[in-house]
């Protein structure tokens, strides 16, 4: 049976925040995360749409979920330059944090963090050094944007995304170490740091807001060798070196 053009105008439509918040629902394309959304949250499943060929080679499915779509039906429906074989529909959870988890345990906090693919690089990093909790301002992009899933690899299935001002994170975890990430903190390499708290990334062109400096409690920097010509780090580059040298720390 074909697709409806209605169908097609709400798929399409979730690549827009407004019709993501709506409707509560984004979209997971690709073979390999359509496959990691059925293994470890088909809960969360609300539709999908895909090849035939690969419906046949996947499954099972939940009963009435799954619907066999054409290459140009799969085309219309697809953010991607060339589509992956499968398009699902997945729910959006309302997430909150343990304090427990959080005072005990490393956290990132994104400070305005606009690039949609920067975010769902960090969702990868905080993914593969086990960090439980990615905590954004409500200034940073939308963690549901087509591009941030694409770029996560299918972290978003496993990294809780908070959007909470820093002020809040501190109060719930009082006396917990906030690390922000500044060009004149100290060598993150040889400062006092342990591999509890929070560390803050700040926005891509600004750095970390005055609203989120107020609570730091350590300024760090990651030094330049000698000879290098870079004015800064991309912001998940900065990230994931943080996140190596915080969790060597443990």
């Amino acid at each position: 049976m074909a697709i409806s053009k209605n169908t097609i105008k709400y798929l399409r439509s979730l690549s827009l925040k407004k019709y993501r918040q709506k409707y509560n629902n984004f979209v997971v394309e690709g073979d390999k995360m359509a496959r990691e959304l059925l293994a470890s949250a088909p809960e969360r499943l609300i539709a999908l749409y895909a090849l035939e060929s690969w419906l046949k080679n996947t499954g099972p499915f939940p009963e009435g979920k799954a619907f066999a779509v054409s290459e140009q039906e799969l085309a219309k429906i697809s953010s991607l330059n060339t589509p992956n074989q499968a398009v699902a529909v997945a729910s959006i959870q309302e997430t909150s944090i343990d304090a427990q988890i959080l005072q005990n345990g490393l956290s990132l906090y994104l400070d305005g963090i606009q690039d949609p693919g920067n975010f769902g690089t960090i969702m990868r990093i905080a993914d593969w050094f086990g960090i439980a909790y990615v905590i954004c301002a409500p200034s940073c992009v939308d963690p549901y944007n087509p591009k941030a899933i694409q770029a996560s690899m299918g972290a978003f299935l496993r990294v809780k995304v908070v959007e909470q001002n820093l002020e809040s994170v501190c109060r719930l975890g009082p006396g917990l170490p906030v690390y922000g990430a500044a060009m004149d903190g100290a060598n993150v390499f040889s400062a006092p740091i342990s591999g509890v708290g929070v560390i803050v990334i700040g926005n891509e062109g600004n750095g970390i807001s005055a609203a989120a400096e107020r609570w730091l409690t350590n300024r760090i920097a990651i030094p330049a060798a000698a000879g290098g010509g870079a004015e800064s780090l991309n912001a998940a580059v900065a990230a994931g070196i943080l996140c190596a040298v915080f969790r060597n720390k443990l």
